[in-house]
């Protein structure tokens, strides 16, 4: 019985990211409008009715597979050592993430960003997703630093680096930083904000 329960239930995820990667696809290959529940049920072979049973929309399906993987990266947060900095453990982990998310693929990025921009449900959707992942990453670092996530806040700020450096470097990477890559960018980013922006300080006087 228990092999059987695990059998389907490796089947179900599955068909789940069969489903979010058609619909990924679609997208950046055709634009958000034509995401629709038959043509991504189409792609994968199976009926509309399969698709409205694991998504409610679209733009779910559409972004679950970056959502499937930033839990990937969030249990790789909770493996680092327990003695390791949060920054460290960023540095370590986060540009493995992004390259995750996105890979080297200037098009996909494109793609999200304009639809985006020209879809409210769809940026709704993005900051709900975003909401979901830095909640789960607050908690790694509230079990890491001994913080109560609900009345301290800085396993919350801290949460909020990943989302942070993830549109900075895209946006920059998206817009062709001469020789810069992807992961070295992250690690940048990381390096400056646990130093402290020197932007936000005070200018000194003339």
């Amino acid at each position: 019985m228990t092999s059987d329960v695990g059998l389907r239930e490796r089947k179900k995820r599955a068909t789940r990211a069969a489903l979010s990667d058609a619909a990924w696809s679609l997208m950046t290959e055709r634009g958000i409008e034509a995401v629709t529940a038959e043509a991504v049920a189409a792609a994968v072979d199976v009926s509309p009715r399969t698709f409205r049973n694991y998504f409610a929309s679209r733009e779910e399906a559409i972004l679950d597979g970056i959502l499937q993987r930033a839990k990937t990266f969030v249990e790789a947060l909770r493996a680092r050592p327990a003695g390791e900095p949060v920054w460290d453990s960023f540095a370590h982990v986060l540009p493995d993430m992004i390259m995750g998310l996105l890979g080297e693929r200037e098009r996909d990025a494109d793609a999200m960003a304009r639809a985006c921009a020209e879809n409210p449900a769809m940026l709704a959707q993005q900051l709900a997703m975003l909401g979901r992942v830095e909640r789960m990453i607050a908690e790694v670092i509230a079990e890491r630093t001994g913080a109560d996530v609900e009345r301290d806040l800085a396993p919350l700020l801290l949460a909020a680096v990943p989302a942070i450096t993830m549109r900075a470097v895209v946006t920059r990477w998206a817009g062709g930083a001469a020789g810069d890559a992807l992961p070295d960018l992250v690690r940048m980013s990381i390096a400056q904000l646990r130093d402290g922006l020197p932007l936000g300080r005070a200018a000194p006087p003339t």
